[in-house]
């Protein structure tokens, strides 16, 4: 039991590192004020462009792959998972607060790699076919139904309860009134 508490709390600080924001500010763009407000990965990438905002993408996913991997060092499968839970809900709190989809698509990595490297080529052929929009959200829809064919059921349930915590996030944060301002993409 102790292990998973570790690896939750391991998990919760890497979580906690506002990677995109930090990203973003690199580029002199603060994330909380601009589009939806959400500091996460896909709000870089519409506020700064493909090529400056692919180190938010992989800061926020390597924090969760990193998480897993610590936790299947102290134990089990479930070990990393409340690694991954950990850096989900640290991506999620307070005062950044982000959705925590590219944490969960890093520790999917970490939790059924093979599933995650098929969700992997199904977004990579969505995004060829009709954009990266439709091929991040078919890759990461997908997951469950993927690890259906490659894990044990309790797992696809605990990724369940993963995605279910992201939807929580996605209601709960379109509820509450808007306090971004909107901004315009940088021009440097």
């Amino acid at each position: 039991m102790i292990e998973y508490g570790a690896a939750a709390a391991i998990g919760y600080a890497l979580g906690a590192i506002p990677v995109s924001a930090l990203v973003a500010r690199r580029h002199g763009v603060d994330l909380r004020r601009t589009s939806d407000g959400n500091p996460g990965a896909w709000n870089a990438l519409e506020q700064l462009g493909a090529r400056r905002a692919w180190p938010a993408f992989v800061g926020d996913a390597a924090k969760a792959f990193a998480a897993g991997m610590i936790g299947h060092a102290l134990g089990d499968w479930w070990t990393a998972w409340a690694g991954v839970a950990g850096a989900m809900a640290g991506h999620a709190a307070p005062p950044y607060g982000g959705k925590s989809v590219m944490c969960f698509v890093g520790g999917a990595f970490a939790l059924s790699p093979l599933a995650a490297a098929a969700c992997g080529a199904l977004c990579l052929g969505g995004t060829a076919w009709r954009g990266f929009a439709v091929g991040a959200r078919a890759g990461v829809f997908a997951f469950p139904l993927v690890q259906l064919v490659t894990d044990p059921i309790g797992h696809v349930a605990g990724t369940g309860v993963l995605m279910a915590f992201i939807g929580l996030l996605f209601l709960v944060r379109r509820s509450a009134p808007a306090t971004a301002a909107p901004a315009g993409r940088p021009t440097t």
